[in-house]
Formats: structure tokens, sequence, C-alpha cells
């Protein structure tokens, strides 16, 4: 009978949609769904969220799934600009006393990218910026070498592009992975990086204008350290220089990880052949933490 029925609360609505997940057989799964209708419900009654505000929310995110193609991740830039990748790194990698602090992935990593030989160049495009030389040792948290890690890096040109990004560049620009020897040691040529701007002509954008914020994020180089035995490390190396160190677009920054490129000049030992101006060098360590550690 219709007459027994009580009104709905928005209590009421929590609840029932809570208890729809009661029965998943993956207890993770349950789990999670289940506290993510009470945080979003919550949410949802602490700003009295309206129709028009969700359905404005709803397109918002239509629109970021169809700017993903295979040169773009909205959904990751979506996730970087809120802070969560940064906070999900956070929670899942603290970092070890000793060990190197991990930061985001961002959107414009490759599988694949080319194996070079140790003391190679990443640049397979002229003009792409200036040299820089990186060097360093791979070692455990007890200082002992790691030989066989391997050191996946990629950033972005002098033109504030990835190569993924940009079809004029060649697909491997920049782009490269080294393997240590018994030492350890790795080393490579590449280029200064320079502070740019997340692709902001979408979705992502279009929020952070609306909001006053800026788009742009500190120059850095990314890199992925792994090796047998070892936790694998997901990390940048950010210049000192940079104008944008304290607010990066994606909360990225952390000190331990901000370091200096060294200008050289041409005239120095170890310039690169062929080169007639500054030059710069970049040396920092990865330390990696013992694997369950």
């Amino acid at each position: 009978m219709t007459d027994d029925l009580r009104p709905v609360t928005a209590e009421d609505i929590t609840v029932a949609a809570r208890a729809s997940f009661a029965g998943a057989p993956d207890g993770r799964l349950r789990f999670l769904l289940q506290h993510l209708v009470e945080h979003l419900h919550g949410y949802a009654r602490e700003v009295r969220l309206t129709a028009a505000e969700w359905e404005a929310a709803i397109a918002f995110l239509t629109e970021t799934g169809r700017a993903c193609t295979d040169r773009r991740q909205e959904f990751i830039l979506l996730s970087d600009a809120l802070g969560l990748s940064m906070l999900v790194d956070v929670l899942q990698h603290p970092a070890p006393p000793g060990a190197t602090e991990s930061t985001v992935l961002g959107p414009f990593h490759v599988e694949g990218s080319p194996l070079r030989p140790m003391g190679s160049s990443t640049v397979d495009q002229d003009g792409s910026g200036e040299p820089a030389f990186v060097s360093g040792t791979v070692r455990g948290t007890g200082g002992q070498p790691v030989a066989g890690a391997l050191l996946d890096v990629w950033q972005n040109a002098a033109n504030q592009l990835y190569a993924v990004q940009d079809p004029g560049q060649p697909p491997g620009n920049l782009r490269g992975r080294f393997r240590t020897g018994a030492d350890g040691a790795f080393a490579f040529w590449s280029v200064r990086p320079v502070d740019y701007r997340i692709p902001d002509d979408g979705p992502v954008g279009r929020m952070l204008a609306a909001t006053g914020r800026h788009p742009w994020r500190p120059a850095h180089l990314h890199i992925i350290v792994s090796a047998p035995g070892y936790r694998t490390v997901t990390t940048h190396f950010f210049d000192r220089t940079s104008p944008h160190l304290a607010g990066d677009a994606v909360f990225g920054v952390k000190p331990s990880l901000v370091g200096d490129f060294v200008p050289h000049r041409p005239d120095e030992p170890g310039a690169p052949e062929g080169w007639d101006g500054t030059w710069y060098s970049f040396e920092r360590d990865v330390v990696l933490a013992p694997a369950g550690g």
C-alpha cells in the first residue's frame, strides 16, 4: 500500500545506493564503490549540488572523454590538475629513508622507447634545445651500485612539446632507455628542459582558466628506474632555476627532486662535438628501495 510509504530522505538514497553494492563478490571492489557512494553523496549534500550544476559536470566529463586521443589523455590531465595523481602517488609510494622520491607519471609517457647505448644521446632532431649531459649512479639504500638497472627517460623539446604531442618531431626524440653496467653508473646526452604549459586548449584548460589557475609546469626530465629486487621508481629531475617550482600546475614538485643544470663554456672539456654555445651538465644519483621494503 502506498499509504505505508514514508517520504524518502537524502540519507535514505545514500543508504540504498551503498547497500546496492553489498553483494559484490570482489571485496575490494565492494569497498571502493560503497565508499565512493558515501563521499560522492556527502559532497553533493555539503555543497547543495543543483541539477544544473550536475548536468554541467556530466557535460564536462563527456567532453573530457572526447578530448582523449592516441596522442592525448585528458583524464590523466584532469587527475593531475586536481592533485589526485600526486595524492595517489604519495599514498601508494612512500619513499623509505634515503630512497629517491617518486612523482607523477604524466600523460606523455610512451612504452617501448628506443634502447640506446649508455653515454649516447636521446636527441633525434636538430633544434631540440641546448645540450645537457645527465649522469649519476643507481644505488640501493645501502649504498651498493645496482647493475642492470633500466632507465626510461623522456622530456619536452625547446618548443615546450613532447614528441608524442608534436608530429613534427621524430617519435623517439628526447626519449630513450639505458641500462647500467656493473658500477651502476648512467650517463646520456639530452637537452636542458624548459618550462611548459600542460595542454590547455581543452576542457581541463578551460577549468583552469575559469578558476584563475595557470597551466605551467616547471622544467623537468622524466625518468623511470627499475631493477630486479628493487622497487621501481617513477620520478622527475627538476631545474632549480624554474620560476614555476612553487606553483606546479599538477603539484608534482618535491624538494628532493630539484637540482642544478650547471652551465659550461663551449671550450670546456666534455663539450658536445660541433656545438659552439653554452651546454649543461646535471648530476643526480637514483636510490632504489628493496622490493617489499
